[in-house]
């Protein structure tokens, strides 16, 4: 696989490899594992991956059973938007103190439930565990069913204890919060004699920058009806009906393929992985939804849809391809979806792929980016810091694409950056998003700021001043 520098770690070997093409695929490269003890992985916690999943849902309250700082998670921290309430972009916490952590902090999240209640009016409380409270052992099945005795809704318990995985543990929690939502209106929800064969929900979708609501018109113009998304612009209404779905679709594998398989098991609903991010998947899953249907008309308007938007967007894409083509570029995200549709979409703009990485990509995933990326790309799973750094400048890429964790590294080794993650406040889903990406690399590989560092860099070789980083030239 070609040994990496002496600055990987011995335990993180099997993680990382050199992409070599014509052969099988490399048996020994690991994912989906445990991070590594002291190896500083980019991963969140348990907790986080449940928030990411949970929060867009909008008539819902958050409850943070935890010290404050957990409860950082809060107003404007993520994109997702919502066409209704906002109270969901709000944080609760019971602030556990030493006091608590050592008698015990049921008593407390009770009077917050009480408090919330008086003050408020919610739909669901969704409570989460954090790691002081995994070891201390609260009981917040106990709590939540002596509050939804007392209140008569739904409290549901997320148990999102940090230390207890990673932040796909935190996804499988939340998912699970969700299916035990579902669960209760089963008994109360009308029969549906015959579902709506056009009928479906979106998984793996927090509308982010309002990318539903983006591709919700793309699907009213086919012909098909979205009961939900799951999770962005939600209601827990509309999460109680998502099984009257004749089908699902599924974006962020990571976060959603268990949800997915768990309602096909339960409901019998059949789901279909899709992505709306690069020209090529857009179209792919427009199709795969529109065949879903198997309705003649919904295949013909999807059809369309597809000429008419293609075609627009092909055209607008080639002022850019003319400014960026030749570049290279590296790819940490989050999900291997995400890295497998970047991956398509450089191709396309005419930029090459020399390292690309996920923080929770699964097995299969990873097969498909070996099939995508060229002889040699270094190809890496739950990296940290420094091999980041290592391989960047190994690769002289000349642009970085992650979320907020990479971001720094990106400007301290003087590399252009994309933010990818949930924190953006622009579309890049959808045709207008592909249009949006472009747009965004354009402006940040051709920033005239990458002068003005080639300038400093050169004015300080002349007055032999010593650099600790290679030379800017190798990455702008």
């Amino acid at each position: 696989m070609g040994k990496q520098q002496s600055s990987v770690l011995e335990e993180r070997q099997d993680f990382i490899i050199y992409n070599k093409k014509n052969t099988k695929k490399q048996a020994t490269f690991q994912c989906d594992q445990q991070s590594t003890s002291g190896a500083v992985s980019q991963r969140a916690c348990v907790y986080c991956g449940a928030r990411v999943v949970l929060n867009p849902i909008t008539d819902a309250v958050h409850i943070i059973h935890g010290p404050i700082g957990c409860a950082s998670y809060t107003w404007d921290i993520r994109g997702s938007l919502s066409s209704d309430k906002e109270f969901y972009r709000n944080s609760f916490s019971t602030d556990l103190r030493e006091r608590d952590i050592i008698f015990g902090g049921e008593k407390k999240l009770s009077a917050a439930i009480d408090e919330i209640m008086a003050t408020h009016d919610p739909k669901v409380i969704f409570v989460y565990a954090t790691c002081v409270v995994g070891v201390i052992g609260d009981d917040l099945g106990a709590v939540a069913r002596q509050a939804e005795a007392k209140y008569g809704i739904r409290v549901i318990p997320v148990q999102s204890s940090g230390f207890a995985g990673n932040k796909s543990s935190g996804y499988k929690a939340a998912c699970d919060a969700i299916l035990d939502l579902m669960s209760s209106a089963d008994s109360t929800r009308p029969p549906v004699t015959a579902k709506d064969p056009k009928a479906f929900n979106f998984l793996g979708d927090f509308n982010l920058a309002g990318e539903t609501w983006l591709v919700k018109r793309y699907f009213e113009e086919m012909g098909v009806k979205m009961i939900t998304a799951i999770t962005g612009d939600s209601t827990c209404e509309a999460l109680q009906n998502a099984p009257n779905a004749s089908f699902n679709i599924v974006q962020c594998a990571g976060s959603m393929h268990y949800l997915a398989n768990h309602m096909k098991e339960t409901y019998g609903i059949p789901f279909a992985k899709i992505s709306f991010y690069g020209i090529e998947d857009i179209v792919d899953s427009l199709r795969t939804i529109a065949a879903l249907t198997r309705d003649d008309d919904v295949i013909r308007r999807t059809e369309a849809l597809i000429q008419r938007e293609a075609e627009k967007t092909a055209f607008a894409l080639n002022a850019y391809k003319k400014r960026i083509a030749g570049k290279t570029v590296a790819i940490y995200v989050g999900g291997g979806f995400k890295a497998i549709s970047l991956i398509k979409q450089f191709n396309d703009l005419g930029l090459k792929s020399v390292m690309v990485g996920t923080q929770t990509g699964q097995k299969d995933e990873y097969e498909v980016i070996q099939d995508l990326a060229e002889e040699g790309t270094v190809i890496l799973d739950d990296a940290n810091p420094t091999e980041l750094e290592n391989f960047i400048k190994e690769k002289g890429a000349d642009l970085l694409v992650g979320g907020v964790k990479e971001r720094p590294l990106a400007y301290k080794l003087g590399v252009a950056f994309i933010d990818h993650n949930h924190e953006r406040k622009h579309p890049l889903c959808g045709f207008e998003g592909a249009l949006n990406f472009a747009k965004e690399v354009d402006l940040t590989l051709n920033s005239p700021v990458w002068q003005y560092l080639k300038q400093s860099d050169k004015s300080d070789a002349d007055h032999g001043n010593i650099k600790s980083i290679e030379p800017i030239e190798k990455f702008a």
